[in-house]
């Protein structure tokens, strides 16, 4: 079974938001949204050539990954933007199902980090604005 294999299975077979898989090494997260991204990166770990197995991923979601380093990418729902991110970065990506985009968690808008990445192009730039996004918010709820 190849790593892509493994971490769709994984996804799928278990209550994870997102799973990384590289031969026997395994990461995973349950929670939900941009945040496990986020963690992987601030750990320090090197994830290149990594594979991902993720519920949802918008164009945020596929910078990071690009960030990240990773091989190949398959979302269970992947945004066209997201697509295009992927393609420009040459990570291989699959899906289940394609959307125009990513929509927030009440439905009623856009998801506030497709927002923040919508007119950037850098991935280290999207990546700033992905963890300004997320202080701003964090600020708001507290």
């Amino acid at each position: 079974m190849g790593d892509l294999e493994k971490a769709v299975n994984l996804l799928k077979e278990g209550c994870y938001t997102c799973v990384l898989v590289k031969g026997r090494e395994v990461f995973y997260s349950v929670d939900k949204g941009i945040k496990p991204l986020t963690e992987f990166i601030e750990s320090g770990k090197s994830f290149k050539g990594f594979c991902a197995a993720d519920k949802i991923a918008g164009r945020a979601a596929a910078f990071l990954y690009a960030v990240m380093g990773v091989s190949e990418v398959y979302a269970e729902v992947l945004s066209e933007g997201a697509a295009d991110v992927l393609k420009a970065h040459n990570i291989k990506y699959g899906f289940e199902v394609m959307t125009k985009n990513i929509i927030n968690r009440r439905g009623d808008g856009l998801c506030p980090m497709e927002s923040a990445v919508q007119n950037i192009n850098d991935k280290y730039a999207a990546y700033n604005a992905v963890k300004e996004k997320m202080a701003k918010l964090r600020a708001e709820n507290s």
